[in-house]
């Protein structure tokens, strides 16, 4: 494989370790756990592994242990760091026994049920350390869910020998391997499933998950790229830059990219549910800012739009759960079969209340559309392709229309189209990301030194120098609650959305006034490798506020 010069330097560079991890450690247990929701729903699904206590590790007395194998998986979209987790995660068992093996199971979940997988050595893993991608052995959508996957997996998994499975994947993936640990807890297999925490959009957070991997690097390479278009904006002065950014459940990414820019406008999905504003109300609120900045003689600008907006605007969200409702076949679980897509929006139309079929057809036929055909794996609109961007820009520059009719508004209007979200999701790691999820690797081969199942690693205190980091594990029943996915109740782990009382969602609603009047932009430039600890070791403003005393 060939390497840029930047990966060549790059490889070189050692990830820090908190100091709890970098010798032996002993497993500090606190209190028994229990559900963040329906905890008697829960306790009796899971019953093997519910209620288990928080672990902190220690430093302790060195112990001899036997070789162990051990697999991974690479779940779900792709987060920077990930190759960092897999490359922790083998110096780890290493670490505890030289003869250990770590196998890597290829394109996701699908790689386990289908036995299809790859051994790692020094010379495989060391051209992977510190890169961005999921590529040393690809991501896959999978869902472990059925029996028969589980039986299979099984079956891979005592021909290589293996004594634990780690899953890297966010609240979906680690959901699953919930169900996998249980599952092979229950059966006595004497298989250890442990999970990690990935996703940028930033959703899979509590009080014991600071933040999942992937999302500081996504947000300073998001960052960047909105810092360049505002100089290009400030330099130009004619046009409003509408730019989405991924994110479909929570509005993080907008928030954090937010703070590092001060863009003119920054919608946050969350906030727009809890005071049940209607699209038009706001396009009103984004058409008001251009035209106050149009009366002083700016007629350009910057708004940040979350990927899932559409699906917090009450009456639209409302319109989807039944959209959902009628998608899917009662008797398999499964979404209905249609001919054609003509024939799928025809029966979504005729089966659906006569007050969201009305807000179905208020909306542009491309839109329209796209609520109606199908769903991603999770039962999910697929928001990333409704350009949500093109349609609020088209209904601001109507309103300025209006608007300038009536005398309310004599500027000009002229809009750019931005979407980013592959740009984020494989770019090299920052050093946080690749501390971090270096620690984090390591510290599931002591979850599983520990004998531990059913847990996700997590580090915690990463505001802090890398040193001064807690390692330990959370329960994965812990985090979960009961959800309707594709129209039953299912146990799922809570998504956190963005906190309107939190400091980071404060500390923005104190600024955005001053930022839509005036051009208070930020530009972040690249992230910065090498230079001053202040700039390339710095964590996300989002962590820095929630984590300030």
């Amino acid at each position: 494989m060939k390497t840029s010069e930047l990966q060549k330097a790059r490889a070189a560079y050692q990830p820090k370790l908190p100091k709890a991890l970098q010798g032996s450690v002993v497993a500090v247990e606190g209190a028994p756990t229990q559900s963040v929701g329906n905890q008697d729903e829960i306790k009796t699904m899971f019953p093997n592994t519910y209620g288990m206590p928080v672990i902190t590790f220690e430093p302790g007395e060195a112990k001899s242990l036997d070789a162990l194998n051990v697999g991974i998986i690479l779940s779900g979209g792709q987060a920077p760091g990930g190759h960092n987790v897999i490359s922790g995660l083998y110096d780890g068992v290493k670490s505890l026994n030289a003869n250990s093996k770590l196998y890597g199971f290829l394109m996701g979940p699908g790689g386990l049920v289908d036995h299809k997988y790859v051994e790692f050595n020094d010379e495989f893993i060391d051209e992977y350390r510190n890169t961005g991608g999921f590529d040393i052995i690809g991501s896959g959508r999978t869902k472990l869910e059925k029996e028969s996957q589980f039986e299979s997996g099984i079956e891979i998994l005592r021909k290589l020998n293996i004594k634990a499975l780690v899953i890297i994947g966010g609240d979906d993936s680690n959901t699953n391997a919930c169900v996998l640990a249980e599952y092979y807890a229950a059966k006595n297999y004497g298989v250890q499933v442990i999970g990690c925490p990935k996703t940028i959009d930033g959703d899979l957070k509590n009080e014991q998950i600071e933040t999942s991997f992937g999302f500081d690097t996504a947000c300073k390479t998001y960052a960047e790229l909105i810092g360049n278009i505002q100089r290009d904006c400030n330099s130009a002065r004619k046009y409003w830059h509408f730019i989405k950014l991924m994110g479909r459940s929570a509005s993080h990414i907008a928030l954090e990219c937010a703070l590092e820019t001060q863009p003119n406008v920054c919608l946050i999905s969350e906030e727009i549910e809890q005071k049940s504003m209607s699209l038009d109300d706001v396009v009103t609120y984004i058409a008001k800012i251009v035209a106050d900045r149009a009366a002083v003689g700016n007629d350009f600008g910057t708004v940040l739009i979350p990927e899932g907006l559409i699906e917090f605007i009450p009456a639209i969200k409302k319109l989807i759960a039944e959209l959902n409702e009628v998608l899917t076949d009662p008797a398999t679980g499964e979404s209905r079969e249609f001919a054609s897509k003509d024939e799928q929006v025809a029966y979504v139309k005729s089966h659906i209340l006569p007050e969201n079929l009305a807000i179905l057809e208020s909306l542009p036929k491309d839109v329209e559309r796209q609520l109606c055909l199908d769903r991603d794996p999770h039962g999910n609109v697929q928001v990333s392709l409704i350009e949500t961007e093109k349609l609020l820009s088209a209904m601001v520059a109507a309103k300025l229309d209006t608007w300038k009719e009536e005398g309310k508004y004599n500027g000009k209007f002229a809009a750019q189209h931005h979407f980013f979200g592959y740009e984020g999701r494989c770019a090299a790691p920052s050093n946080y990301d690749a501390d971090y999820c270096y620690s984090l690797g390591f510290n599931a081969s002591r979850l599983i030194a520990n004998d531990k199942t059913g847990y996700m690693s997590v580090i915690k205190n990463t505001t802090a120098p890398a040193e001064e980091w807690i390692a330990g594990g959370v329960p994965i029943t812990m985090m979960m609650n009961m959800e309707r996915r594709n129209g039953a109740m299912k146990p799922v782990i809570r998504k956190a959305l963005v906190e309107l009382e939190g400091a980071p969602y404060k500390f923005f609603a104190s600024k955005r006034e001053e930022w839509a009047k005036n051009t208070c932009y930020i530009y972040p430039g690249p992230i910065q490798y090498w230079g001053p600890t202040e700039v390339c070791d710095q964590t996300t403003k989002t962590l820095a506020l929630e984590q300030s005393k």
